[in-house]
């Protein structure tokens, strides 16, 4: 699990409650009519903007806010330069077998296609679509979750207005106002709660997360493209490096530092 996406979430939502509970009454704060409005009318909105199948696509994307994937370039270099210290002595035909061994679906596919003796141009048109495929599918849900953080606030000002309506039509017995407008009112703080403690921040870790992920690929595809080139393992840390920032780029340093003195 994400202890960042678990922690935001809980300390939003703990931050909020106390303040409730320190206001006085908590029963203020929950009615199911409001519930109804926000959360089905948000639903209804998406169902209305997206087709079934990318909307019910996206709960598997959302788990990404809550999976913890630990990406660690520096040791994904440090496997990257050991394929091609592997493809220098034994001979790309050699990578078929170490394909076997890896988990990343491709890093996977372009020793495969190495193995299988692709030419570099077909390697890098099929890996790069691999990356606008994953982008595509990405920026989808991003897409949905965007609109769902603007469909609640606009239900929850729906949800007012209703209230507002049932208000005024009940002027008459002024000890009513009160209560309804607070009811009234409540369905706009739901909107905004769900707008702004999940939907929006969720777009904006998918972002990072996807950017990530991006990275990671363009390291593989680069690499694929070093190795086909009989590149010198040292020669191909060094190209990758150059997606890296500063931070990272020491770590890999440390890394093949520390390969080094082991192999020696």
């Amino acid at each position: 699990m994400d202890i960042a996406t678990i922690l935001g979430i809980v300390s939003g939502l703990g931050l909020i409650a106390t303040s409730i509970f320190m206001g006085g009454e908590v029963g203020i704060f929950i009615n199911v009519p409001s519930i109804m409005i926000v959360g089905g009318g948000t639903v209804a909105a998406t169902l209305i903007a997206y087709p079934l199948k990318e909307v019910l696509g996206v709960m598997k994307v959302m788990t990404k806010v809550f999976k913890m994937e630990k990406q660690d370039h520096a040791k994904l270099i440090s496997e990257l330069a050991r394929l091609a210290a592997v493809a220098k002595q034994q001979g790309v035909l050699a990578l078929e077998q170490e394909s076997k061994k890896v988990k990343h679906p491709v890093l996977k596919q372009g020793l495969q296609m190495l193995s299988d003796g692709f030419p570099k141009s077909t390697i890098v048109k099929i890996l790069m679509g691999e990356i606008v495929t994953m982008q595509e599918r990405h920026k989808v849900g991003r897409q949905i979750f965007s609109e769902m953080g603007k469909f609640a606030p606009a239900f929850g000002m729906i949800g007012t207005l209703i209230g507002l309506v049932q208000m005024l039509a009940s002027l008459n017995d002024p000890s009513s106002i009160g209560p309804k407008m607070a009811v009234a009112l409540i369905t706009t703080f739901y909107g905004a709660l769900l707008a702004n403690v999940f939907f929006l921040p969720m777009v904006t870790k998918l972002k990072r997360r996807s950017e990530i992920e991006t990275v990671e690929m363009k390291l593989i595809i680069e690499a694929m493209i070093a190795i086909a080139e009989g590149e010198n393992p040292k020669v191909l840390v060094d190209r990758l490096k150059v997606f890296l920032d500063r931070q990272v780029k020491e770590q890999v340093d440390k890394s093949m530092n520390g390969s080094n003195k082991k192999a020696a």
